[in-house]
């Protein structure tokens, strides 16, 4: 059975208490698991930006915005990934309508 795929973007706030260093590793982490399972076909990095409501007690983040097309099972995956990070301060995966 051959593997579907569909196209989807994925939202994610990275905490910048760590530093920029910190940051770009943990932006350059997740960009190399979604092209590891899957084919990234845009990355839009829209930095630092404050929230609309504190998380954590924490008032900024930098906001990063992939789209990828991947099997439908890793969305799941990915989430559970960015649950367990700690830099991650939340994250939205949805499908693209094609």
């Amino acid at each position: 059975m051959a593997k579907v795929n569909a196209t989807y973007e994925t939202l994610f706030i990275v905490d910048m208490t760590a530093g920029e260093a910190a940051v770009k590793g943990t932006v350059e982490k997740f960009k190399a698991i979604i092209s590891e399972n899957g084919e990234i076909s845009g990355i839009n990095e829209w930095g630092k930006r404050r929230l609309s409501y504190p998380i954590n007690d924490k008032t900024e983040g930098y906001y990063v915005l992939v789209t990828f097309t991947a099997p439908t099972d890793f969305p799941a995956e990915l989430e559970r990934i960015f649950g367990i990070t700690e830099d991650i301060m939340r994250s939205v995966t949805t499908r693209v309508r094609d």
